[in-house]
């Protein structure tokens, strides 16, 4: 399982961890990923996803999941949340998805 937030591709980074006597180790600095359960109001159905907390706070801020799917670029998202952005478009009947460039 990939250390990849499904929603904003957010994932690890590197930098280095600095000791007292300045020096410097790798480390990887991960995402605060958890798996949540999202309600979705035009699929009328439960949808799991691994998202990051800050992924979490932005869909609350927009409105649901619907929202924030309708008006996220197609590149950022997974595949999976890319079939639920396009399920939904189909549903509500808003434009369709442009190709990530």
């Amino acid at each position: 399982m990939s250390r990849r937030c499904e929603l904003t591709a957010k994932g690890p980074l590197v930098g280095h961890k600095v000791s007292h006597s300045n020096i410097k180790t790798k480390r990887r600095f991960l995402p605060n990923l958890c798996n949540v359960t999202f309600i979705s109001d035009a699929l009328g159905r439960n949808v799991r996803l691994r998202v990051s907390t800050n992924a979490l706070k932005s869909v609350d801020h927009n409105g649901g999941l619907d929202a924030y799917l309708l008006k996220a670029r197609a590149g950022d998202l997974s595949p999976r949340a890319l079939e639920l952005k396009r399920q939904i478009e189909k549903k509500v009947g808003g434009e369709p998805a442009k190709k990530a460039s």
